[in-house]
């Protein structure tokens, strides 16, 4: 039983750790210059003429690249996705943990954001819903 009781208590302890460490893409209205989100949600309304709000992209690590790529793809009914288009940044630093851009959307829909870096490999990823105002 104690053998049972150390092997979940490691297995908590690894899974909080993750989860404290974990890579994070955020949607919100602003970020302060310490990297912290302000009005975070994962569902913007917008005027019909487009909208902006931020991506927030916050690792465990450093990027070590000097550009990331946002690749935006719709989502649809069935969970199916088809790319929608890329959204490069560069200037980073490759010591950053932490970065964000400023995105104009004109369309309302449901898509799935993946932060890639300059190896293709991804970084983080989450869902967003776009709503006219």
């Amino acid at each position: 039983m104690k053998k049972l009781s150390l092997l979940f208590s490691v297995f908590a302890l690894f899974f909080i750790v993750n989860i404290a460490t974990s890579q994070t893409l955020y949607f919100c209205e602003s970020v302060d210059s310490r990297g912290n989100p302000s009005g975070e949600s994962s569902t913007f309304n917008i005027p019909r003429g487009g909208g902006y709000f931020y991506f927030l992209c916050k690792l465990p690590y450093t990027v070590e690249c000097t550009e990331v790529y946002y690749d935006i793809y719709d989502v649809y009914g069935d969970y199916s996705e088809n790319y929608n288009t890329s959204i490069t940044q560069d200037g980073l630093g490759k010591d950053w943990t932490w970065f964000w851009k400023k995105v104009t959307f004109y369309t309302p829909g449901y898509y799935h954001v993946y932060v890639k870096d300059c190896y293709g490999a991804t970084l983080a990823s989450s869902y967003l819903t776009i709503k006219f105002k």
